[in-house]
């Protein structure tokens, strides 16, 4: 303890009994703060020191402002510590996204980037615990001795990984990305994850039978057409009664295996022209949101919170996106009428809380806007007007009044698959007109704009020369496909080199707008907490008598996260389940 008092830098890592941090025991430290050395800290058990003591020694020292805390995967560290009680004060450094930064695209798990960079072997766990199953014994059975051996050279690795990585984010220029975005938002996951939000069950059940009720008079409407009863969900059966009994196509296309091509892209063909497939890719839709959000989300409610808390990872996209998993709280669906009722069963904590929802309005649009620096998009965002009409004004060289709802329709498609790279044949797919109706909207749509085709050509050619592409704050994707002979491989990275700048530069943007939020919220002593953040948009679990002064404050930070050539827009919204606030 008194050594760790002396440092201005050291390694933590804590031994648990699971992955959970909700749930797991916390049975010891590790610490190290120079190569070849570490020691262990047990608690809770046999002859250990008792958790309080612990507590109150250690207190001092984890809150330091002045000591940085370096991990591998410290956010699990800083969660299960939360869980336990414990309070951490940055600065923080977690060596697993230095490395995703520095080598995004390879695994980044302890073992695996002490192989490659340093040439050793840790411990498994394995040989501690035995193999993942049933049989799997508990870190609290081990003895004292192995677990301590075994629990300080994973300190010990971790700060040799730190020693190796943090001088190479310099040299790549990745700083900023690195130690103002990355790091920051790590205490604000902590307590994202900690939060939860409440899911409003009995709604969820109602919600479940009424999908169950349309999801069997489906079935009924689909056998009835095809005079017989199969198996809508086989994809052998009904890819037999589809294009054997009811024949409506000539030549199907068939799978690897010789069974009828059944899959999303096929039946949206053919659905234009068919009532059965119509009915059967709504089945389909009722199905997967009963199975994956009606019946599965009720199952996440942590009992002892009465809330579900998902993880958030800082380090699963090549974008720079966050990813949400156990459960996925950033695919809950918006689209469709039926998919938005989801929304209605996230409710705020208790009585007097509201959810306040803070979303950017069309903001890789806007970064798009910005990058290029094409004139007559940025006038577009400037005069504050409709953006989407605004194009179609432009493609189709109308004035703005006499753009029509189907020229915005087409404009609005057109403006979000630019940045995806869509071709002719994607945009007459996606609109249902023909490709040389395509081609040509495309072609004006690049007279209009003639920036954004300059920023798309130079970006991809220095996406050749140098291998990567970057952000704004200099966030890198590196695309070695763009070299590929093969054309599928080299288009698909074509059209990631366009996307990746714009997507991982609003990644970026909401990420400096949430530690902003978080820091503002946290000096002020608010009972509101930041509780989830999907994409563009973050959701707050609200204190109604402190809307006054957070509404202006989330929409103030949110605007001057990242400052572009273009005025950045955030539309909030407030109620009493998510569907309202959004």
């Amino acid at each position: 303890i008194q050594k760790l008092k002396q440092q201005d830098c050291f390694c933590l890592d804590t031994e648990t009994t699971g992955l959970d941090p909700k749930t797991v025991e916390l049975i010891g430290f590790s610490f190290c703060w120079e190569a070849g050395t570490a020691c262990y800290l047990p608690v809770n058990g046999k002859g250990c020191l008792p958790d309080s003591v612990v507590k109150d020694k250690l207190s001092a020292i984890l809150t330091n402002p002045n000591i940085k805390k370096v991990g591998h995967n410290l956010k699990y560290d800083l969660s299960v510590l939360a869980w336990n009680g414990y309070t951490v004060s940055g600065p923080f450094i977690d060596t697993m996204i230095l490395h995703s930064l520095v080598k995004p695209g390879q695994k980044h798990g302890m073992d695996v980037v002490a192989e490659a960079l340093l040439g050793y072997t840790p411990v498994s766990i394995e040989s501690l615990i035995g193999p993942k199953g049933k049989d799997q014994h508990s870190m609290k059975d081990v003895p004292l001795a192995a677990l301590a051996e075994y629990a300080a050279e994973d300190a010990d690795v971790t700060w040799q990984l730190f020693e190796n990585l943090q001088p190479k984010i310099d040299l790549l220029n990745l700083s900023r990305v690195f130690y103002d975005i990355e790091m920051p938002l790590l205490p604000v996951l902590v307590s994202m994850e900690y939060e939860g939000i409440r899911l409003d069950t009995d709604s969820m059940v109602k919600f479940s039978a009424q999908l169950l009720e349309i999801k069997t008079e489906l079935e009924k409407e689909i056998h009835g057409i095809a005079d017989s009863e199969f198996n809508i969900a086989s994809p052998k059966q009904l890819g037999e009664v589809l294009f054997e009994k009811l024949k409506l196509v000539e030549k199907p296309k068939k799978t690897k295996t010789g069974q009828y091509a059944t899959n999303e892209n096929v039946l949206q063909t053919l659905s234009t022209e068919h009532e059965i497939v119509r009915k059967i890719l709504k089945f389909r839709a009722v199905t997967k949101l009963r199975s994956t959000y009606a019946e599965a989300l009720p199952q996440s409610i942590f009992e002892e919170t009465d809330r579900i808390h998902t993880t958030f990872h800082q380090t699963a996209t090549a974008t720079g996106r966050l990813n949400s998993q156990n459960p996925n709280l950033q695919n809950i669906p918006i689209r469709r009428e039926l998919g938005q009722e989801i929304r209605r069963a996230f409710v705020p904590r208790r009585d007097g809380f509201c959810l306040l929802s803070a979303d950017y309005s069309q903001i890789e649009l806007r970064i798009m806007a910005s990058m290029s620096g094409d004139p007559a998009m940025q006038s577009a965002f400037e005069t504050g007007g409709d953006i989407h009409a605004a194009t179609a004004a432009h493609v189709y060289k109308v004035d703005i009044e006499n753009v029509t709802k189907e020229m915005r329709r087409k404009a609005k498609t057109v403006n979000f698959g630019v940045m995806y790279g869509i071709s002719a044949f994607g945009l007459s797919q996606r609109l249902g007109i023909p490709r040389k109706e395509a081609a040509e909207i495309i072609e004006h749509y690049f007279e209009s704009f003639p920036s954004i085709k300059d920023y798309m050509e130079e970006t991809l050619e220095s996406a050749r020369s140098k291998g990567y592409v970057e952000t704004l704050t200099g966030r890198r994707r590196y695309l070695p496909d763009v070299q590929s002979a093969n054309g599928t491989i080299r288009s698909m990275a074509e059209r990631n080199a366009i996307n990746a700048p714009i997507q991982g530069t609003a990644a970026d943007m909401i990420k400096l707008a949430m530690s902003a939020i978080w820091r503002a919220m946290e000096g002020r002593s608010f009972e509101s907490r930041l509780v989830l953040q999907v994409h563009d948009e973050l959701i707050f679990d609200l204190e109604e008598s402190e809307q006054q002064e957070i509404e202006p404050l989330v929409r103030e930070s949110m605007i001057h996260a990242l400052p572009l050539e273009v005025p950045i827009e955030v539309e909030i919204g407030s109620g009493l389940h998510w569907l309202e606030a959004h």
